[in-house]
């Protein structure tokens, strides 16, 4: 039984393992089908969506030829227009240009005929001419005949009996008028200007070409001197100043006709002992700063006299070149000081006259604007002046003013009349004014000029009261043979050309620099 049961039970195992594989075998095929089936209809579907998008393509590319086709026509069509009425324009203008020619021409001769007329006309009234003269001829004769005189002499008979009856009445007429006319007119002007100098009360201060820096001690005089003097040397080149250190204590002293340079120097020096480094290098960085902070503080000093004399609306550059006259001196009176004075006088004269007194102080105020640039521009300072008005379109009537003050150009206006009174009174009232300075201020500056003259020249620099110059000079264009050529040249060129006492020093430098910065 047991064996039965065993031979029964490896049969059914073996039945179930044949009923399994051949269910396994069904479901593999139904599943290959299937897979068959599903790729067959993807690879039908690719093939459908790939006409479709083949066929899109083309389109689309129908599309675009046939839109690329129909914008080129519209072009042709429309350069073939542009063309056709340019076309039509030209042949438009061809016939205006034959239709002109053709009115030329028989403009021509309409002139022509016209000349002939003219010509014709000329002879008949030169002949109607020579027929009136002799004519006229005639008729004096008969004259002549009649009265026993000539036509001088009856002319003149005429004229004198005329003259004898008037002349007694019209001098006596002319003398009283003029009479009236001069006495009341110095009247009313002594008036006037005695008012004008009763009312303005201007302070005078006298200008020098010298400028004092006190130092903190004796110690300081030998930093500023440097080593083997290079710190001096390079104040004086950067500057253009003198400085003169002596035995007076604590002190030391500046020299220049400019008191612009001045300033920058002893601004500079004072910066200089302030922050205790002092050497060529920060020297010119110092000078150059003070430089820019002057032209900012010239600005302020300009606008400060337009606020003063109550004038505004004068354009920033003459403002900046009205504080440059707060450090320009004439026969030494300081130019921006006389300068407001002018306006002043010309106020009060113009209300006095019933004039416009704004317009007189504006022309007053800017009458020497010409010697701010005098120094840079060749010519008159009031025809300086002049120029500089009318190209910051300044009035014509203060641009009359400011040239004819000096009469390089006749007043035409009272108020160039005002303005040249007013100027004569300010530097002729005593003590405004001294002619030596003025001349030794004008030889330093014509000393300078002569020396910038030369090619290669940078700066050039007159110091010690004029009897030295040093010129600085550009170490790329001028090497060491001819800075001793340019020398003897400006040496000779003073000689000629200048009239000084004694002998003037002339010392050419050239300097190059190298300069690295260790990063």
């Amino acid at each position: 039984m047991e064996h039965l049961d065993l031979i029964f039970g490896v049969g059914g195992l073996f039945l179930g393992v044949l009923a399994g594989f051949a269910l396994n075998k069904y479901i593999s095929a139904k599943t290959l089908k299937e897979s068959e089936s599903l790729a067959s209809r993807i690879l039908d579907e690719a093939r459908k969506e790939a006409q479709a998008q083949k066929k899109e393509i083309i389109l689309s590319a129908q599309d675009e030829a046939y839109r690329q086709k129909s914008e080129n026509e519209r072009e042709y069509k429309e350069r073939d227009a542009s063309l056709k009425k340019q076309e039509t324009h030209l042949q438009e203008k061809l016939e205006k240009f034959e239709d002109k020619l053709e009115k030329l021409g028989a403009r021509e001769s309409d002139i022509l005929a016209q000349e002939k007329n003219l010509a014709a006309k000329e002879r008949l009234l030169l002949e109607q001419e020579e027929n009136l003269a002799q004519a006229s001829a005639e008729h004096q004769k008969k004259l002549q005949e009649i009265s026993g005189l000539s036509v001088e002499e009856a002319r003149q008979l005429l004229l004198d009996e005329i003259e004898s009856k008037t002349r007694h009445e019209a001098a006596k007429m002319i003398r009283q008028i003029e009479l009236e006319a001069k006495e009341a007119a110095d009247k009313k002007a002594k008036e006037i200007l005695s008012l004008a100098i009763q009312r303005y009360a201007g302070d005078y201060v006298s200008e020098q070409t010298v400028s004092t820096v006190t130092l903190p001690s004796e110690e300081m005089k030998g930093r500023i001197i440097g080593r083997e003097g290079r710190n001096i040397r390079a104040l004086e080149a950067a500057t253009g100043v003198d400085l003169i250190i002596d035995d007076t204590p604590e002190t030391v002293i500046l020299s220049a006709y400019s008191p612009i340079r001045r300033q920058v120097a002893k601004l500079a020096l004072e910066r200089l002992i302030s922050d205790g480094r002092i050497h060529p290098a920060r020297i010119e960085d110092v000078v150059k700063k003070i430089e820019q902070e002057l032209e900012v503080k010239l600005r302020e000093i300009g606008e400060q006299a337009t606020f003063d004399i109550g004038v505004h609306g004068i354009h920033p550059e003459i403002v900046r070149l009205l504080g440059h006259l707060h450090y320009r001196t004439s026969y030494s009176q300081n130019v921006l000081q006389h300068s407001l004075e002018v306006s002043s006088l010309c106020g009060i004269m113009a209300a006095e006259l019933g004039l416009d007194v704004k317009r007189a102080k504006r022309a007053g105020l800017l009458h020497d604007i010409g010697k701010a640039v005098d120094h840079e521009i060749e010519g008159p300072h009031a025809i300086i002046g002049r120029d500089l008005a009318k190209k910051y379109n300044e009035s014509k009537e203060i641009v009359h003013a400011i040239e004819a003050h000096h009469e390089d150009t006749p007043p035409k206006s009272i108020l160039a009349v005002l303005v040249q009174a007013s100027d004569s009174l300010s530097g002729a009232r005593p003590g405004a004014r001294k002619e030596l300075l003025e001349s030794y201020v004008k030889r330093l500056e014509d000393l300078e000029n002569l020396a910038t003259g030369f090619e290669g020249v940078a700066k050039a620099y007159a110091i010690q009261a004029g009897r030295e110059i040093r010129v600085m000079v550009d170490s790329e264009s001028v090497d060491d043979d001819k800075t001793y050529l340019l020398c003897k040249d400006i040496a000779k060129k003073i000689e000629d050309n200048l009239t000084y006492p004694g002998q003037i020093r002339v010392t050419v430098i050239r300097e190059r620099r190298a300069v690295v910065f260790a990063k």
